[in-house]
């Protein structure tokens, strides 16, 4: 089995099914004898550039171990939701546990507004 982390970025309108989303691919990559060793939701962010008129999308990240038969299946499956604007799959050496820099840059401005207010 091989490491992947998959980002994918999701219409904004689709945003109450956002869990359902992310349950069916975790149940699918658990089906498949896969595992999951992160799932982080970035949240509504600006998009680099307009994609079909929307300035703004949900990101989510995900690094997994699954093989390469089950990971083809999933990008076409991406490829033809309309709730997914764009995924990105990579290959990664080992699996990726720790929180990723981005959350981390949320997490301390969350910490700091925290800390003006005091």
């Amino acid at each position: 089995m091989k490491h992947y982390e998959i980002v994918l970025i999701i219409h904004p309108d689709y945003s109450e099914k956002l869990v359902e989303l992310k349950k069916e691919i975790t149940d699918f990559i658990i089906l498949k004898q896969g595992k999951i060793h992160r799932v982080e939701d970035w949240g509504r962010r600006q998009l680099a550039y307009p994609i079909k008129k929307i300035y703004k999308a949900y990101y989510i990240l995900m690094n997994i171990e699954i093989l390469t038969s089950e990971i083809n299946y999933l990008e076409n499956k991406f490829r033809f939701n309309d709730m997914i604007i764009r995924n990105l799959i990579l290959t990664t050496k080992n699996a990726v546990t720790d929180i990723s820099p981005i959350l981390k840059s949320i997490d301390d401005s969350k910490n700091s507004n925290v800390e003006l207010k005091k």
